[in-house]
Order: C-alpha cells, then sequence, then structure tokens
C-alpha cells in the first residue's frame, strides 16, 4: 500500500470540499496527465487573472463592482495556485527530505 507521503495531491476537491489524492506508480498514467493539464491551465488562468486585476486597479476610477469581481477571481486564482504548489513541492524529493 502507497503512504500518504507517496500520495499525489490532485488540483481538484471531492465533493465534499475534501482533497483529493492519486496513488500511482505511473506519472504518464491518464489521470497523471489529466492532473498535470489542470494544473498548467490554472496556472495560465492565474496570470491571465493577474494581469486583468492589474488592468482593473489601474483605472483612474475603478467600479466598485469591478473590484469586487477582481478581487474574487483572484482569491479564486490564488487557491487553486496554492493547491498546485503544494502538490508539486510534495512531489520534489529535496522537499520530502525537509519534512521529514
Amino acid at each position: 500500500m502507497t503512504s500518504h507521503d507517496e500520495l499525489r495531491l490532485l488540483p481538484w476537491a471531492g465533493p465534499d470540499g475534501k482533497p483529493c489524492f492519486l496513488s500511482t506508480d505511473d506519472n504518464e498514467s491518464r489521470l497523471s496527465n489529466l492532473a498535470d493539464t489542470l494544473e498548467a491551465t490554472y496556472l495560465d488562468l492565474a496570470a491571465e487573472t493577474l494581469d486583468h486585476a492589474a488592468e482593473v486597479l489601474n483605472l483612474p476610477e475603478a467600479d466598485t463592482e469591478d473590484l469586487r469581481a477582481a478581487s474574487t477571481d483572484l482569491a479564486e486564482a490564488l487557491v487553486h495556485v496554492l493547491r498546485v504548489a503544494e502538490s508539486r513541492g510534495q512531489r520534489l524529493p529535496q522537499a520530502r527530505s525537509i519534512n521529514r
């Protein structure tokens, strides 16, 4: 059986909001590739969201509704990016040795 340290944190949560993990020896499995693709998508979307938020913040008279929407989008992007960072950090050999 795979230990918790060897599980991959997936970039999505389960229906109850709890984290999902993958246990596999195949880093090229369909689910691994799907997770890699979704991680890359989340990072790209976060960069686009940050660019858009910067545009909104640079408006001379930013509308409250636009600021709220940008803040909400940034918060959502940050949640995804932090999950990706945590997952990737857990897969780095040096991160494992530091955490033990």
